[in-house]
C-alpha cells in the first residue's frame, strides 16, 4: 500500500466515530434520508438474499439512471443473480424507489471509512462489483479487493480536474486504478486520462447513450393533454436558475399562444420559479400543488420528481437546460441529454454549453435531429417555424430517434465485457 492510501486509510479510520453526528446533521438538512441513515454506516435495512449478488453502484441521480439498463440487462440474461443497487444522495433514492425492477435492492452506499466499508461488505458479499463513472473510492476498492470481489469500472469519465488531482500521488492512483479487473471509459479523453493514471482501458462504453424512452403514466398523459387543449407545448427540459425566465421572455416573441412547459432540474425550485413568473405578471400553475393547466394557464411548472418522460411526450418542441449558463452570467452546467427527447422522436433545440454531452450533441446535429442556438434570444427563430409547421418538426424528431439509436449501442459491448467476471450460471 503507498503512503498516501495509508495516511488516507488512517485519517478516515480516525474520523469515523464522529460519522454518526455529521450524517445526523445532513439528514436534518435534507440531505440524508434519516430513516435509513444507517446504511451509510454500512448498516444493512435489508436481509441478503442466498446465492450470488451483483453490486451496482453509482453516486447521484445521472449515474444511477444510467446503470438501469444494465439492470435490466441483469434480469433478462442472468435472472439467477441478485442486483443490488448503491447510490449516494437522497433524490437518486427516490427515483430508483420508482424506476428499478422488482426484486432489485437499494441501499444507500457507505461512507468511506474503514468500518462503515467492512460492514457494508461483510453483510453483501457481492460476487461482482460495478461502479460507474468516476466513484474511486479508496476504502471502498481496496476492501473489495482484498475480499477477492471482482470489481469493474464503466462508462468511467474522468475530468482533468480528477485526474490532476490523483497524478499528484501516482503511486495510490496505480494501487486503485489497477483494483478493477475492467476499465470501460466513455471517451478517449476519459480513456487517455485512465491510461496516464496507471490503469488498463478495456473498451469505450457510455451508459448515458444506452436504454429506451423515459417512462410515463398514461393516464396522466391523458389528462394533461385535454387540459391543454390544441395549443402547441414547448418543453423547456432540466432547466437551471436564470433559464427559465430568459426562456419565458424569448418565447413571448411567438406570435401563437402556446403552452410552455417548465420542467426544472431541481423540483425543489418550484417556488423560487414561481415567485419570478408572479413578479413579471405571467399566468401559471404548479404541479406540485395539484394544479393542472387550463385555457387561461400560459406556463406549467412542473416542479415534480420523475416525470420528465410525461412531459417530452406532450411537447412539439423541447428546449435543452443547462446549456444556456456561460451566456447568462452563470457557472456553466455542461447541458443535459439530448437523447431523451431523442429516443421518444422530439424535435429539441440547446444552447451553446454541451460539455458533458459534446460528442453526442454533434451527433444529433449532424444528423438534423437537434438544433443548437447562441442564446435563448435565438429560439424563437428556431421554433416558430416547427411550431408552423408539424411535419417538418416531425421529420426533425424522426432524425433524433435514429441517432438515438446509433449512439446507444454500447450495452451489448458492456455486457460481452462482463461475461468473465460472473460466476456460471447454476454455480
Amino acid at each position: 500500500m503507498s503512503l498516501a492510501l495509508a495516511a488516507y486509510r488512517l485519517l478516515t479510520g480516525m474520523l469515523e466515530p464522529l460519522a454518526p453526528r455529521l450524517l445526523d446533521a445532513r439528514a436534518k438538512q435534507g440531505k440524508e434520508d434519516p430513516r435509513r441513515v444507517d446504511e451509510r454506516l454500512g448498516i444493512a435495512s435489508l436481509a441478503r438474499p442466498a446465492g450470488h449478488l451483483v453490486w451496482l453502484h453509482g453516486v447521484s441521480v445521472g449515474e444511477t439512471l444510467s446503470l438501469l439498463p444494465v439492470v435490466e440487462q441483469f434480469a433478462k440474461g442472468r435472472p439467477d443473480l441478485t442486483v443490488l443497487v448503491t447510490s449516494g444522495t437522497v433524490t437518486s433514492a427516490e427515483l430508483l424507489a420508482q424506476r428499478l425492477p422488482a426484486g432489485v435492492i437499494h441501499q444507500f452506499a457507505p461512507i468511506d471509512a474503514p468500518g462503515a466499508v467492512a460492514a457494508f461488505l461483510d453483510h453483501w458479499q457481492p460476487t461482482l462489483g460495478v461502479f460507474v463513472e468516476s466513484e474511486l473510492w479508496p476504502n471502498l476498492i481496496q476492501a473489495a479487493r482484498r475480499r477477492g470481489v471482482p470489481l469493474a469500472l464503466v462508462s468511467a469519465r474522468i475530468t482533468e480536474k480528477t485526474a490532476e488531482g490523483w497524478a499528484r500521488f501516482p503511486g495510490a492512483a496505480r494501487t486503485i486504478v489497477g483494483g478493477f479487473d475492467r476499465i470501460l471509459p466513455q471517451d478517449s479523453v476519459s480513456a487517455d486520462r485512465i491510461r496516464s493514471l496507471g490503469g488498463r482501458v478495456d473498451g469505450l462504453v457510455n451508459l448515458k447513450l444506452a436504454g429506451g424512452p423515459l417512462p410515463h403514466d398514461a393516464a396522466a398523459f391523458t389528462a394533461l393533454s385535454a387540459a391543454i387543449g390544441h395549443r402547441p407545448v414547448v418543453v423547456a427540459a432540466s432547466t437551471h436558475d436564470g433559464e427559465e425566465i430568459a426562456i419565458v421572455r424569448a418565447l413571448d416573441r411567438l406570435t401563437e399562444r402556446l403552452c410552455l412547459i417548465l420542467v426544472p432540474r431541481h423540483p425543489e425550485r418550484g417556488a423560487e420559479i414561481a415567485t419570478a413568473l408572479t413578479r413579471d405578471g405571467y399566468r401559471f400553475a404548479l404541479r406540485s400543488r395539484g394544479t393542472t393547466p387550463n385555457a387561461e394557464t400560459d406556463i406549467y411548472v412542473a416542479d415534480t420528481l420523475g416525470e420528465l418522460g410525461l412531459f417530452l411526450r406532450l411537447a412539439d418542441v423541447v428546449v435543452m437546460g443547462g446549456s444556456f449558463g456561460s451566456v447568462l452570467g452563470r457557472e456553466p452546467w455542461g447541458g443535459h441529454n439530448p437523447l431523451e427527447p431523442a429516443r421518444l422522436g422530439k424535435a429539441a433545440v440547446a444552447g451553446p454549453d454541451a460539455a458533458n454531452w459534446r460528442e453526442v450533441t454533434e451527433a444529433l446535429t449532424a444528423a438534423g435531429g437537434l438544433a443548437v442556438v447562441a442564446s435563448p434570444g435565438d429560439l424563437p427563430n428556431v421554433i416558430a417555424p416547427l411550431l408552423n409547421d408539424p411535419a417538418a418538426a416531425k421529420a426533425m424528431g424522426e432524425r433524433a430517434r435514429r441517432g438515438a439509436a446509433d449512439a446507444g449501442a454500447g450495452l451489448d459491448r458492456l455486457w460481452e465485457t462482463l461475461q468473465p467476471l460472473l460466476p456460471g450460471a447454476g454455480r
